[in-house]
């Protein structure tokens, strides 16, 4: 909410603000005036009247332009003076998403956010829970005689996720999991071992973990989801493919971790469910059912 500020007050705070801005910026009164497109005699009106007046946009306008810093702040109506575009950049950030397993960045996002929750909507399945059998299958002929060097790199970043004070929750849509274990879309040709171990590992580690790792299943034709990883009240991060969109502002940090926790809420298998669900699956593909 935006203060009401007496006219003399808030000419005054303009003046200070525009003399703190000069100054900071190295520029000359005659430099401003040039850039702002006025007479050197007006800068300096604007640096020192004492009237109740404010200049028209144009003018504040132009001279934050000129001196790197928001109307708004020069106007008092925000505490920020960095511009729009900064105030921007510093909370969006794009960088690039390498094939691979936990690359670096991930991991620095997993160490900043230590201790706080992590929610967590996968790609696939969460890497973190999988068997090196399955990172081999997956990753291997992507990344070619340094798999074996990359996902052992990648077994200490996931041992370390796994043992981290963080609690985390993880949300699933239920054909993810099923098309896993029945070998179909994305996981075809996987074979059937790998697949009745990653389901053991996955029942394994649930029970271990729980409560610090929760896991649950959501139904994708009611609810829809992009791959994205909320650490706590810190950072939310889109995976969009070749790149990771990340937020640091408060206001959509806390729109997208309702957007998770509705996906827990309205989830068909729940934490306490899932190991049940996982047996199923392993009994169902050991019988060589087709039922989901």
């Amino acid at each position: 909410m935006i203060e009401n500020i007496d006219k003399r007050v808030r000419a005054e705070q303009f003046r200070q603000r525009l003399n703190r801005a000069l100054s900071d910026s190295g520029l000359s009164q005659s430099a401003l005036a040039r850039a702002v497109g006025v007479d050197r005699s007006t800068v300096s009106q604007l640096l020192t009247d004492q009237g109740a007046r404010l200049p028209n946009a144009h003018v504040v306008g132009a001279c934050a332009g000129a001196l790197g810093v928001s109307a708004d702040w020069l106007l008092s109506l925000s505490d920020r003076p960095e511009s729009a575009a900064e105030l921007l950049a510093s909370s969006l950030s794009l960088t690039e998403a390498p094939r691979a397993l936990v690359d670096e960045r991930i991991f620095d996002w997993h160490q900043e956010a230590e201790g706080y929750k992590i929610r967590h909507v996968p790609a696939a399945l969460p890497d973190m829970l999988k068997t090196r059998a399955l990172l081999e299958w997956e990753y291997s002929p992507h990344l070619g005689r340094t798999a074996d060097q990359a996902i052992g790199a990648s077994e200490d970043r996931l041992t370390w996720m796994r043992q981290s004070p963080s609690d985390y929750e993880i949300a699933l849509p239920l054909y993810e999991l099923d098309s896993f274990a029945h070998g179909v879309g994305y996981y075809e040709g996987l074979p059937l071992e790998v697949r009745l171990e990653q389901l053991a590992q996955f029942e394994r580690l649930c029970e271990q973990l729980y409560p610090r790792l929760r896991i649950y299943l959501f139904d994708a034709k009611r609810l829809y989801s992009s791959p994205i990883t909320i650490f706590g009240p810190l950072l939310c991060v889109f995976y969009a493919g070749t790149h990771y969109l990340a937020f640091r502002d408060k206001e959509r940090i806390a729109t997208f971790t309702s957007h998770f926790d509705n996906l827990v809420r309205e989830a068909g298998i729940t934490a306490r469910q899932l190991p049940g669900r996982l047996r199923a699956l392993r009994a169902a593909i050991s019988s060589g059912s087709t039922e989901h």
